[in-house]
Parts: C-alpha cells; sequence; structure tokens
C-alpha cells in the first residue's frame, strides 16, 4: 500500500483564471511532492486583465470546510491567502490557533492589477488575530505599508519593515523586495536571525500567481521538514524558475509557470 505524502492545506481564494489562488497553490503543492487540500472563502470573476468582482463564503461554510478536512485528514502545514473579510480573518485564525500545524500567511491585500481583496477594515484583524498565529507572514512592500506604514523604497528599510511585522506576533517575517528598483532581495528575520535571498530579475511580464506560488511552496517545504529558512531557500529556487518560465495568457498579464520542472526533464 503506498504512504501518504505530507499533507498542505491552503485557506484562500479561487481564481477564476488559473494563475493564483486556490489553483496556484494546488498546483505548487503538486509539484513539489505533498498532498493539497483547499478551504475556500471567496470566488473571484478574474482573468489576465484583472478581478472583475468577488464574493465571499459565509463564515460557517468556511469554518465546516475547515473542520472537515482538519478533524479527519489533519495537515502538517497550512497556507493562508486571501481571505477578504474580518469575520472570515477571524474564523480562519482561531480554528488554526487550535489545530497548532505551521501556519504561512499571504496577507493578501490586492492583485497583481491593483483589485483590492481584503476589505479595509478587516485589516487589523489580520494584524490582531492570524499574524499572532503564524509561523511565517510573506508581505510584499505594498502590504508592509498597509500593515505597519512602513514604506520600504531601499534595502536598508527592509530590517525596519520587517522588525514592524514582528512586533504584531508571527515567529518568522519574509519581506519580499520584488518591487524594490535595484535588485530584488528578500529578507527573513525572526527578531533575532536575519536571512538574506537573491535571485536574478526576469525580464518577464507574466508574473501572474508569484505571491500565492511563494506562501504554497513555504509551507510544502515546512510540511516536508525544512526549517524555516530552509524552505524560504527552496521556494524561492522553485518560484525563480516559475517566473522565468511565466507565459502569456489572454490579454493582459499571464502567470508563473507552476509546472516548468516538468517541461526542463
Amino acid at each position: 500500500m503506498a504512504i501518504a505524502p505530507p499533507r498542505v492545506l491552503t485557506v484562500a481564494g479561487s481564481d477564476s483564471g488559473g494563475g493564483a489562488g486556490i489553483q496556484a497553490d494546488l498546483k505548487t503543492m503538486l509539484a513539489l511532492g505533498v498532498h493539497g487540500m483547499s478551504v475556500l472563502c471567496a470566488v473571484t470573476a478574474q482573468n489576465s486583465l484583472g478581478v472583475q468582482g468577488y464574493w465571499e463564503l459565509p463564515p460557517e461554510a468556511v469554518e465546516a470546510q475547515l473542520d472537515s478536512v482538519l478533524s479527519d485528514i489533519g495537515a502538517q502545514a497550512v497556507k493562508t491567502g486571501m481571505l477578504a473579510s474580518t469575520a472570515l480573518v477571524e474564523v480562519v485564525a482561531a480554528r488554526l490557533a487550535r489545530h497548532g500545524a505551521p501556519v504561512v500567511v499571504d496577507p493578501v491585500g490586492v492583485s497583481k492589477h491593483g483589485d483590492r481583496l481584503l476589505a479595509e477594515e478587516a485589516v487589523d484583524a489580520v494584524r490582531q488575530v492570524l499574524l499572532p498565529v503564524a509561523e511565517v507572514v510573506t508581505p510584499n512592500l505594498w502590504e508592509v505599508e498597509l500593515l505597519t506604514g512602513v514604506k520600504v523604497e531601499s534595502e536598508r528599510d527592509q530590517r525596519r519593515a520587517a522588525e514592524a511585522v514582528k512586533a504584531f506576533g508571527p515567529r518568522w517575517v519574509l519581506v519580499k523586495g520584488g518591487h524594490l528598483p535595484d535588485a530584488p532581495v528578500d529578507l527573513l528575520y525572526d527578531g533575532e536571525e536575519m536571512h538574506t535571498f537573491t535571485a536574478p530579475r526576469h525580464d518577464n511580464r507574466h508574473t501572474h500567481g508569484t505571491g500565492c506560488t511563494l506562501a504554497s511552496a513555504i509551507a510544502s517545504r515546512l510540511a516536508l521538514g525544512d526549517t524555516v529558512p530552509e524552505a524560504v531557500a527552496a521556494a524561492k529556487e522553485y518560484v525563480t524558475g516559475a517566473l522565468a518560465a511565466g507565459f502569456p495568457l489572454g490579454a493582459g498579464i499571464g502567470p508563473v509557470d507552476h509546472g516548468w520542472r516538468m517541461r526542463t526533464l
């Protein structure tokens, strides 16, 4: 009888275009050798040009999905993405705190196209109830500013930004520097240790799903037994390849290629 692989749960929104959200998470988990499971929090109408609308699920539906999966199958790691509202943030945070598996929080605020995916009034709930249960939180520069008010304009600002996010209670903070004007550097910080990760910047506009993919890759590697620094390093290597292989889709920004390793064999 085959042995089940490590199990990773994504709690996020659906991307009807298939490049980000739940769809990107499950593709990443399959590519990295874990069994992906999903709790759907919101449905988006979304394509390569942007998000045309989204609809939240009722909190009781999200809670029922969480209880169904975690009570029977369990998870070695969890990734959260688009949670949309205060009520959903609170339900998810409370249930994950009881489960105890490491949680990777991608604090999704806006889409790649600038469409808001988190209600303004829900930002405080992310700070107060979701970040304290996080093993790792992975904000980009816009999300750092949304959460802390710290504006990162250079690599020197990243340490101050990481400290500001760390004050809300996550064990590790990964401040992503992909939007910095110079060579992109990601800073990982736990209050004492500081690790930096660099990668080449690829001349490819098809980057949809990058943040979802990175957070899911980190969760997958944690489930496989990596330490947090090891998981981030492995996830960065996977995402860098996916970015390099990003492909056009529709009339706008295409997705990263989650299956790039299969196509390079």
